[in-house]
């Protein structure tokens, strides 16, 4: 099982983040968005006095909520699993309840994003070598649980997206919102997929019908031959991907270390371990805690700076399908790193509560690095279903078409996130 370096850049989740309790985001009871976890700015948040107490104070009282949420989350999640022994404590002998345990995923997820973001932001306050450990692990537990979720949402997304395509076009597309469906959604499964193929089902070329004759005719023609057989393809190779990553979270959660893990964050759920010999933690908080926040909003703004704003300056404008594959994943990974640095900025942001200035564009331009995600590993999918061996030409056909509509998903999600940064002005 692979560590990644920092749970907030997680692979593509289709989970969501649960809403935040009153006092522990942004500012007054502010809720998260559903969507993507971005907090939601209430209209009339403004910038109040610093934080009272002591930097140790404030940023340990975040981190003790964040870390109680974490456990909760572990310990919802063994109930809803079934496993037995998780999440610290919990006795989950009775049978799996998968709502709850995609659920308890959700608020897992959101508090270890929480926990690695303010560890990163605040680690001059924090025992280095203590809060790097910690942010590995939270990283390698969250991804690792998390993972069957979001091969789940990426095949209902692309099930979705060539319902859509088989049967009349982009009737239904309206702006960028075509395709990010939420996680749980009641998309119908595209006509055959799934259940009926025909001949290999995506495999061979021996199918009937699909093979010659559906790469020669019409665009509109070729489509829906090939259409059923993609969507088992997909269904075939992403549920497999999905079953593996379950087998892996299973033996993560019966693992020592997982057990270490959830001993490391109950121990932060009490005490959180400051630098030894450091004086800033007991400094005032209105005096320590800004200025290591406002180095997270500058590393933003020199990361959105760099992004090829101007070539998104209009929607669908097919950028993204005059490259290569490899092109294609150089340009998404430096905007999700964008969309890493926007959460890091966040969370600093809700370390210091009410008195963090109101930023209403957060929400928007996070919801559209969301939806950016989502499409780019959506398109990247289809691309590797495409790359199958000996599959039909129709079949390829449908699978091409489909990574082309995820690619203009990518392209429209990023010029609604230039559309709403150049709006906000600078941050």
């Amino acid at each position: 099982m692979g560590r990644s370096r920092d749970v907030v850049v997680g692979s593509g989740h289709g989970t969501r983040e649960p809403a935040q309790p009153a006092g522990t985001g942004t500012a007054g009871g502010t809720a998260t968005d559903p969507a993507t976890g971005t907090a939601t700015n209430a209209p009339t948040r403004t910038a109040t006095s610093a934080p009272t107490g002591t930097a140790a104070e404030v940023l340990g009282g975040y981190l003790h909520e964040r870390a109680a949420e974490f456990l909760r989350g572990l310990r919802a999640h063994a109930q809803g699993a079934g496993a037995g022994g998780g999440g610290g404590g919990a006795g989950g002998s009775g049978a799996a309840d998968p709502a709850r345990a995609a659920a308890s995923v959700d608020v897992l997820r959101s508090a270890a994003r929480r926990l690695n973001g303010a560890l990163l932001t605040y680690r001059p306050l924090l025992d280095p070598a203590w809060a790097d450990n910690l942010r590995t692990e939270l990283s390698w537990l969250a991804g690792v649980v998390a993972r069957e979720y979001a091969y789940a949402a990426r095949l209902e997304r692309l099930l979705g997206a060539l319902h859509r395509l088989a049967s009349g076009g982009g009737a239904g597309r309206e702006g960028v919102e075509t395709g990010a469906r939420p996680a749980g959604s009641s998309a119908p499964p595209p006509s055959g997929v799934g259940r009926q193929t025909t001949g290999g089902g995506g495999r061979g070329g021996a199918a009937t019908g699909g093979g010659r004759g559906g790469a020669a005719t019409h665009e509109r023609g070729a489509l829906p031959v090939g259409a059923a057989r993609a969507g088992a393809l997909l269904e075939r190779q992403l549920t497999l991907s999905r079953t593996r990553a379950h087998s892996a979270a299973l033996q993560a959660l019966g693992s020592s270390r997982f057990h270490a893990v959830a001993d490391a964050v109950a121990l932060l759920a009490s005490e959180a371990p400051f630098r030894p010999g450091g004086e800033s933690a007991d400094q005032p908080a209105g005096a320590v805690l800004p200025p290591l926040a406002d180095q997270a909003r500058r590393q933003l703004t020199e990361a959105v700076a760099a992004l090829p704003l101007s070539r998104a300056g209009a929607p669908y404008n097919a950028d993204g399908l005059s490259r290569s594959l490899a092109t294609e994943a150089r340009q998404d990974a430096v905007w999700d790193h964008v969309r890493v640095l926007l959460r890091l900025h966040r969370y600093a942001q809700e370390v210091l509560g009410p008195s963090a200035e109101p930023e209403p564009r957060l929400r928007p331009t996070g919801e559209a690095l969301e939806r950016h995600r989502e499409a780019a590993a959506a398109a990247a999918a289809a691309a590797s279903a495409a790359a199958t061996p000996r599959i039909a030409p129709a079949t390829a056909y449908a699978l091409g078409v489909l990574h082309a509509d995820q690619r203009l998903e990518v392209e429209a999600a990023r010029f609604t996130f230039g559309h709403h940064w150049m709006e906000g002005g600078p941050l």
